[in-house]
């Protein structure tokens, strides 16, 4: 499909160039987004987070603490806190895993599958909140534009945990 700009373009006042510029409509659609995961997330320790977890623990096939932190790109400390707290209420259990019994699977408990459920169909709702300026054909555009971009940034300059990102920022804010 191919998007014109007039399409795109909302009015705007003679001189406004903030709504041209990219980290403005990022920021602003992020902010959106963090605002509608955190009405969605609450009551989930951890909130989008923990989310995070209790649906990889879900999905995907049994894995062990460190791999899920890995792949959630979250701290293996923080991991273990976040997993304490899910466990507490009842969201996720860690099992001994047959094929390792030094390691632990994080497997979601049928309480967690069940509020699991329900912030999905929450999280679809918000979605459709945050989008609905798009027409359908477009909010896939968008999301196939953003998975694209996202992509590539990754690959640029990976970052594997929210803390592995606060010690690149000082890094680079000490050079």
């Amino acid at each position: 499909m191919t998007v014109t700009p007039a399409k795109l373009t909302p009015e705007r006042a003679p001189g406004d160039r903030l709504s041209d510029d990219l980290g403005w409509g990022l920021a602003v659609v992020f902010r959106a987004y963090v605002k509608a995961a955190d009405a969605v997330t609450d009551g989930i320790p951890g909130g989008h987070r923990g989310y995070q977890v209790l649906a990889a623990a879900a999905r995907d096939e049994p894995g062990s603490q460190a791999a899920m932190a890995g792949r959630l790109g979250i701290d293996r400390t923080v991991m273990t806190y976040l997993l304490d707290d899910l466990e507490a209420a009842d969201l996720v259990a860690r099992q001994p895993d047959p094929a390792d019994r030094r390691s632990r699977r994080v497997v979601a408990t049928e309480h967690g599958r069940v509020i699991l459920a329900d912030r999905e169909a929450r999280f679809t709702r918000a979605e459709q909140h945050l989008l609905a300026a798009l027409a359908p054909e477009d909010q896939v555009t968008f999301r196939a534009l953003l998975r694209t971009l996202a992509t590539h940034a990754n690959a640029q300059d990976p970052v594997a945990t929210a803390c592995d990102a606060i010690i690149d920022l000082t890094a680079r804010a000490s050079v």
